[in-house]
């Protein structure tokens, strides 16, 4: 289908919404000369006329407001000619080889995606102002030939119109969805009104001492919602018209990076965009935000640059990333058809002879890639993120870890307070008070959640229930004191979680038969002590 077809298609899509809104109140008002022509008069006519009224009123809305509200811009960080000449480049080389115009803005994004967009008129006919956008991720991760392979399926889009014609499929889309929730929001809104009704009465009939109604507000806000399901039925329909066509756009971007990159290039950047989707959501929770509740940040540049460490460490996970790809669209409209079938149309291809080309990461097109994750931390984060402290990544996972645990151990330390003991005072003080009373250790396992077995348990069978939740505690005070001495310090790993480093190999052995000694039957804190407490 032409670009010219589709237009049209769109347009018509366009206007079944407005005409469903004159349907739907040329039959609302047909029930209005329906209850004048059958002689209804006084407030039962006029209720009914008010109905009417108040349901034609979203409708109306929905039909009238034209214009569709303007995302938030991206942030990102713009990039001139003159500041990223070899990625400009590039870009260039890319649109004149798909067929069509360059950009006119470079965008560089904190996303794992690159995405083009273009500031199309009378109703996307004619052309505007074209952004590409590319995540700083993603280059982190591609090669330059992977790169290239993407931005040309990006530029397919401008080729093909793609781009103009987003902003009046988009325009339908969110009519329906303003007109659907106006819909909700009346339902919710009656609901809501009739529940405080009949709470209301209800505390009055208590206040009397008689028994309040169960609270029902079923059947409310119905006629509301059935209105709603009319506009989602014609939603679907306006999705499913849109897919087929969106989808086969998706297909004939991607035989644009095949003739721009390759096709072996082509498949791996998308088997490549499986893994660094999840592996960049991983490093942003597990490690570039770690400090965060600690206030603390990595070094400037590697809030965004260090997912390559991870990268690089974890290569055998993303290797099962980049072989098992999903075989249904990630949403039941999604434009993308799934990304098995994309990366096997392209595989299918006949050999091109391009499958051993070398080339350079594609971060080797920044003129000074640390500089440009600086920039797009600036651009990106919030001011309150920018006035957090920045450490070295080693003293950030050693200090963040040492407050988190800390932290946990809260809980921990108000039981063992509650039982007379003043874990403030450290591990020594905590050891007195199980020394001057070893029940005290049982008790304190008492106040943490058991499972119905150990709640019915007594005698011996309970202590061996309460036995492992008394180790833990002790166990974790024991980290915490030991960081506080700065005798263990938490490890940055790259490949694996954080762990703590104890001051010898054999510690860990010795702290396990130790905290067996302080919860045995006959006590024996001593072995703790000289393990933990000693200079």
């Amino acid at each position: 289908m032409g670009a010219s077809l589709r237009a049209l298609r769109a347009l018509v899509l366009l206007a079944g919404f407005y005409l469903l809104g004159v349907v739907l109140i040329a039959l609302l008002a047909a029930a209005d000369i329906g209850i004048i022509a059958a002689g209804l008069h006084g407030f039962a006519a006029a209720k009914l006329v008010a109905v009417t009224a108040v349901l034609a009123f979203p409708i109306v809305r929905g039909m009238f407001m034209l214009r569709t509200p303007k995302g938030d811009p991206v942030p990102g960080v713009p990039v001139t000619e003159a500041q990223e000449p070899a990625l400009w480049q590039a870009v260039r080389e890319v649109a004149a080889q798909v067929g069509t115009r360059a950009p006119d803005e470079i965008v560089l994004i904190a996303d794992v995606n690159a995405a083009v967009g273009e500031d199309a008129r009378m109703l996307g006919l004619l052309p505007g102002t074209r952004r590409l956008y590319i995540g700083l991720p993603l280059m982190t991760g591609f090669d330059e030939m992977q790169l290239r392979a993407v931005l040309a399926h990006e530029m397919g889009h401008y080729a093909n119109f793609d781009t103009r014609l987003t902003p009046l499929i988009a325009r339908g889309r969110a009519q329906l969805i303003r007109t659907i929730r106006h819909f909700h929001e009346r339902a919710d809104a009656k609901v809501a009104k009739e529940r405080a009704r009949q709470e209301k009465k209800a505390a009055q009939r208590l206040a009397k001492g008689k028994t309040a109604q169960e609270i029902d507000t079923s059947g409310q806000g119905a006629t509301y919602r059935a209105m709603a399901k009319i506009y989602v039925a014609y939603g679907n329909f306006y999705q499913r018209a849109t897919l087929s066509s969106a989808r086969r756009q998706e297909l004939a971007a991607d035989l644009a990076s095949v003739e721009v990159a390759g096709r072996d290039s082509a498949a791996s950047a998308l088997r490549e965009l499986n893994a660094l989707g999840p592996a960049h959501e991983f490093y942003m929770d597990s490690y570039a935000t770690l400090g965060v509740g600690a206030e603390l940040l990595p070094p400037p540049g590697e809030v965004f640059g260090g997912l390559r460490r991870l990268l690089d460490a974890r290569r055998a996970e993303l290797d099962e990333l980049r072989r098992d790809l999903p075989t249904e669209p990630t949403e039941p409209y999604d434009s993308h058809p799934a990304l098995a079938e994309r990366v096997a149309r392209i595989e299918a291809l006949p050999d091109d002879g391009r499958g051993a080309q070398a080339a350079r990461p594609a971060l080797a097109l920044l003129s000074a890639p640390e500089a440009a994750q600086a920039a797009l931390e600036q651009a990106v984060l919030t001011p309150q993120a920018l006035a957090l402290t920045r450490v070295d990544w080693p003293e950030l996972v050693h200090l963040s870890m040492t407050r988190y645990v800390s932290q946990g151990s809260e809980e921990i330390r108000a039981a063992f307070t509650a039982e007379g003991a003043d874990p403030a005072r450290g591990l020594g003080a905590v050891l007195d008070a199980v020394d001057a009373d070893p029940a005290l250790r049982w008790r304190v396992a008492d106040r943490f959640p058991k499972s119905e077995e150990a709640a019915a348990a007594s005698g011996r069978t309970a202590r061996e229930f309460a036995r492992p939740v008394v180790r833990r505690a002790l166990n974790q005070l024991v980290t915490v004191e030991l960081t506080a001495r700065d005798s263990a310090r938490w490890e940055l790993s790259w490949s694996d979680s954080a762990a703590l480093r104890y001051p010898s190999d054999d510690f860990e052995q010795q702290l396990k038969s130790a905290l067996e000694a302080a919860t045995a039957d006959q006590c024996d804190t001593e072995p703790l002590r000289k393990l933990v407490l000693a200079p």
